[in-house]
């Protein structure tokens, strides 16, 4: 990636066609700093294809990285650049279906609900949906559109103030969501106080408690400790050779970066910022 969105095309190299018709096919998509990219992050997708295929009437047909905006300010935050080299290093070798959109990491700051729209809006109104296997030459199905996110995420939504009412309908209601439980979390109190979107939460349980993190592992660079099973052996490699995360000020796009206590890349809230920004109101981008 060049840094610029000029020539931008959305990745769609790697959605598949939907194998079963009586399954409805849906894009998982996980926003984040990924700062950098961790095995929990693409375990995620994993545990959410097993409880797929096991609890509900759903097919995955894609799974997304997209990847925050330099301008969500956050200490630790390389450049989106590097950044979305590194997820697309992860998905490239650790993944066969797994794919990285960068349009949102080149953008001005932009909302969980205005991600959303721009899946949408790429996969069903750009692409047409999916085709079936087995289906009628060029008929297609459309696909649905799915957060997948940490329980953090969740409970900041049951804060009163921290999300707009607006866009809580909008992620919650239109398309719905993954959560992955984590040790610690009262999800069962924040879904309660969401319980008018309970029918489009589903709840993703740790068989095996994994709590790596982005922050977790800069830590551990920055002490010269080793990081290795803890992310993919490539991304360590470039990080390594690009001598990143020495120290957490170094952004890697221009120096430090105040604090605004946001980690969206599958563990937490947009504290504030939804609110703040007002309902959506995406527009498809021009290129």
């Amino acid at each position: 990636m060049d840094g610029a969105l000029d020539g931008y095309t959305f990745p769609h190299h790697r959605l598949s066609r939907l194998r079963n018709p009586a399954k409805e096919p849906i894009v998982l998509v996980a926003c984040g700093s990924f700062s950098p990219v961790t095995y929990l992050h693409l375990r995620m997708f994993e545990m959410a294809i097993d409880f797929v295929r096991q609890n509900t009437d759903f097919e995955i047909v894609g799974g997304y990285l997209s990847p925050v905006s330099d301008m969500y300010k956050k200490p630790g935050l390389l450049s989106a650049t590097h950044r979305v080299n590194m997820c697309e290093i992860a998905a490239q070798q650790t993944s066969f279906w797994l794919m990285v959109d960068p349009w949102e990491a080149f953008q001005s700051y932009q909302r969980t609900a205005v991600v959303l729209d721009h899946f949408d809006h790429e996969i069903n109104d750009v692409l047409g949906g999916v085709e079936t296997e087995g289906g009628a030459p060029g008929e297609k199905r459309r696909v649905r559109v799915m957060l997948l996110a940490g329980s953090d995420l969740i409970s900041t939504m049951s804060e009163p103030g921290v999300w707009s009412d607006a866009d809580l309908d909008h992620i919650l209601g239109r398309y719905g969501c993954f959560i992955v439980e984590r040790a610690g979390s009262d999800v069962a109190q924040a879904t309660d106080a969401l319980a008018q979107w309970r029918h489009n939460i589903y709840l993703i349980s740790q068989m095996i408690q994994n709590d790596v993190s982005s922050t977790k592992v800069r830590l551990f660079l920055r002490r010269g400790l080793s990081v290795r099973y803890l992310l993919p052996a490539q991304v360590i490699d470039y990080i390594e050779a690009n001598g990143l995360y020495l120290d957490e000020g170094s952004s890697g796009s221009g120096g430090a970066q105040p604090d605004t206590d946001r980690e969206r890349g599958g563990h937490g809230g947009e504290k504030g910022k939804e609110k703040a920004a007002g309902p959506s109101s995406w527009k498809a981008p021009t290129s």
